[in-house]
């Protein structure tokens, strides 16, 4: 629970508990291999990346899963510039789209800002507006329109909640290239 790192790979080997074939024991070698070669890694406050207060990542893989096409969210949560939350997990549906997919990452992104940011409300903790990145401007366009679209009737109600969070300025969808997604290890393997 410490390495969000390898949440990725983790979760796809978790999906071959019951059965693991010569492969999945071949995939696991690999992130124990990788987890002994970066033993002195770990999450600092401060880095390169220091914005002010909580900061989100969401980011979405399409049709990842080549057994049955859902895609994978991952979702980071900086805070001071150190990770506090992440997940990475596969979507309850099947995308139709890469937007769809990164809009419903980002939409369970929101989600974890709305419960983050009532935690460190508890805690006494002053909140501006909670930046989430997000590397799509097509899901962005719909996040920030509330009208639905030929393209988007078809996403199911729960995901629009996001647009109800980002009209009440809870959070502030700000663009972000793919380049700069912190949240992109918890959807794609680590080179």
């Amino acid at each position: 629970c410490t390495r969000p790192d390898i949440s990725l790979a983790v979760g796809v080997l978790t999906r071959h508990m019951s059965a693991p074939g010569k492969q999945h024991w071949k995939a696991a070698k690999e992130v124990v291999r990788y987890l002994a070669g970066t033993v002195e890694y770990g999450l600092v406050f401060g880095g390169n990346r220091v914005e002010e207060g909580l900061v989100g990542f969401g980011d979405a893989d399409f049709a990842g899963c080549v057994e049955t096409r859902r895609s994978t969210s991952g979702v980071v949560f900086l805070l001071h510039g150190a990770a506090v939350s992440w997940s990475s997990k596969i979507q309850r549906s099947v995308s139709v789209s890469t937007m769809e997919a990164e809009y419903v990452a980002a939409s369970e992104a929101a989600k974890e800002a709305l419960w983050l940011r009532q935690l460190l409300s508890d805690l006494g903790y002053y909140l501006h507006p909670t930046q989430l990145y997000c590397d799509s401007q097509c899901a962005m366009k719909v996040m920030q329109n509330p009208v639905i679209t030929e393209r988007s009737k078809h996403i199911e109600v729960r995901v629009h909640s996001i647009r109800g969070i980002v009209a009440s300025r809870a959070i502030k969808i700000v663009d972000c290239r793919t380049s700069e997604m912190v949240a992109d290890c918890l959807t794609k393997p680590l080179p």
